[in-house]
This record gives structure tokens, C-alpha cells and sequence, in this order.
């Protein structure tokens, strides 16, 4: 019955499972010369990723999974239940601990209160994993909103993060509800985001709808920064609004820290297209499918 709602949920586990193949590799040529077009998921190629395999997450997609086990136990989000079961949970993580879940439990061990040590980083990757609370509270904007929120500060406490994650609740609520990704985000960035720096950097990523992929992403930058990544994803989202598969492609393809990026691009177009529109095999190889096809049946 919510077709919509749980493609924006696989659509942002697919966007992160398909990065992890090429994710930080920014010489777009390596990409080529090792994989050539990337359409499967593949073994993480960057040394960032050891002990990965193919159909699993990076370390952005393990957080979203755990807000989903966290989201899918309470009933809702818990802000401080995920807080507690984020720390504990790097206490012996194998994965990735990028700059901001380092400063974050840093700044937890030198006494910080547990809901206020977020890092003041600026990556997008923070914002990403929002899916899981927007699909238990898919029906009330404000709480999806004030958790999402939460969610963010908890490790990136960044006005400029937390501004990117206000505009893609916003845009992801009301492509559940049917309408158009593209019309959306200009009525936002001339309504509610007027005459802010988010909406200039969306407006870039507006502009250059269905110019080459790879060129405006490398003009943007590759990086994790909301300031490079932010355009880049509006970009791919706009220009690939009604081809799932394409758009993920092609965000792999370009290079850089592409799973934020996907995670991104997957949660929207799912939520708008709906989970038929992910290809079969994008979802029945991701290795931790059981475990969300679990955690989302306990929500429902």
C-alpha cells in the first residue's frame, strides 16, 4: 500500500549501495578503465571501504540503516534512543569513521552532552540518511521535519547541513504526495528558501539540467561539502526525474563522494516513481534486504 514511501526508502539504501563500488574515487578515467558503465553493484574499489562487498552499504548507508532499526524499534524517532545506539554502535565498527563521527564521539568522551556534540562538518553525508524518519512519519510534516532535524545536528551540527535537510524533507514530502521533483524545487527555493545561499546553490543545479553529467558535477566539485555536493544532486535528481536507473548510473559515474549524492537522488526520485520503478536486482542484491524488508514491516 505505500508504494511511494518505500521506494524512498530502498531508493536511498540503492543510491548508497551502488556508490560503494567507486565511492571516493575521483579520476573519473579509473572509473572507466577498472569498471567501465557501472549499472551493478560492485566491490568498493577505494582502500577507505576494507572488508566491503559488493551489495553492501558504505558507512553512510550503515547509519541510515541503523535510524531505521532505531525508527522501527521506538515506533518513531527516539532522538535520544538513536543517539544512545549511534555511539554505542561505533564502539566496534569495522567500517569508515569519516572526520565527523570522530569529532562528534570526541567530543561525547570529553563529557558533551550526548544530543548537543555534533561536529560542526559540512559534508552532505549527515543529511542522507533522513529516509527512515520520513517514511514513519510520513504523514506529519512538522515531525518529520523537527526529527529529521535532530537526526542531522546529532553528528553535523552545521547551519548550512541542517538548511539542506529542511529543503530535502520538504521536497521529499511533497513528491510522495505526487507532484513533480523539478516543479518543487523551484517553487521552494522561491518561497520558502528565498533569498538564502541553499537557494543559489540549487538554482545552480536548476541550471544545468540535462547539460553532461560528468562535466557539471566535476564543475560543481566531487566533494562530500554540501556547497559542492548540493547543486551536483539537485542536477541529477532535475535532469533524471523519470529514469531511476539512469540517475543512479550516472551519479556513480561522476565520480567523487557519490554516495551521499545517491542517497540523495535515490530518497526523491523513489518517493516520487515508487518502488517499481527500482530495478529488481538492485534490491534483491543488497545483502542487508531481509533486515529492511523486517524493519519496515514493524512500522506498518
Amino acid at each position: 500500500m505505500k508504494e511511494k514511501e518505500k521506494g524512498m526508502v530502498w531508493g536511498s539504501f540503492v543510491g548508497d549501495a551502488m556508490a560503494l563500488g567507486t565511492h571516493w574515487v575521483y579520476n573519473t578515467n579509473v572509473i572507466d578503465k577498472k569498471f567501465g558503465r557501472v549499472e551493478q553493484y560492485l566491490d568498493p574499489l577505494a582502500s577507505y571501504h576494507k572488508g566491503k562487498q559488493k551489495g553492501d552499504f558504505t558507512h553512510y548507508g550503515d547509519q541510515a540503516l541503523l535510524l531505521l532499526t532505531s525508527v522501527s524499534t521506538a515506533g518513531g524517532f527516539d532522538r535520544t534512543a538513536f543517539a544512545k545506539a549511534w555511539q554505542s554502535y561505533f564502539d566496534d565498527y569495522q567500517g569508515y569513521r569519516d572526520k565527523a563521527t570522530q569529532t562528534t564521539l570526541e567530543n561525547i568522551s570529553n563529557g558533551g552532552n550526548l544530543l548537543e556534540s555534533g561536529s560542526s562538518s559540512d559534508d552532505l553525508g549527515g543529511a542522507a540518511r533522513i529516509a527512515p524518519i520520513l517514511y514513519a512519519h510520513a504523514q506529519d510534516l512538522d515531525a518529520a521535519l523537527l526529527a529529521a532535524l535532530h537526526q542531522t545536528a546529532m553528528s553535523h551540527n552545521n547551519p548550512d547541513v541542517l538548511a539542506t535537510t529542511d529543503f530535502f524533507v520538504r521536497l521529499v514530502m511533497r513528491a510522495l504526495a505526487g507532484e513533480g521533483p523539478s516543479r518543487i524545487i523551484q517553487d521552494l527555493i522561491e518561497n520558502q528558501f528565498h533569498d538564502t545561499e541553499l537557494a543559489d546553490s540549487v538554482a545552480l543545479g536548476l541550471a544545468s539540467q540535462g547539460k553532461d553529467t560528468r562535466t557539471v558535477i566535476a564543475e560543481f566539485g566531487q566533494m562530500c561539502s554540501v556547497e559542492a555536493a548540493t547543486p551536483g544532486t539537485i542536477h541529477l535528481i532535475t535532469s533524471y526525474e523519470n529514469n531511476f536507473k539512469q540517475a543512479l548510473v550516472e551519479n556513480v559515474m561522476a565520480g567523487g563522494d557519490s554516495a551521499a549524492r545517491g542517497m540523495f537522488v535515490g530518497m526523491v526520485l523513489g518517493a516520487y516513481v515508487g518502488i517499481d520503478a527500482i530495478p529488481k536486482e538492485w534490491l534483491t542484491s543488497l545483502n542487508a534486504r531481509e533486515r529492511i524488508e523486517q524493519l519496515l514491516a514493524a512500522l506498518d
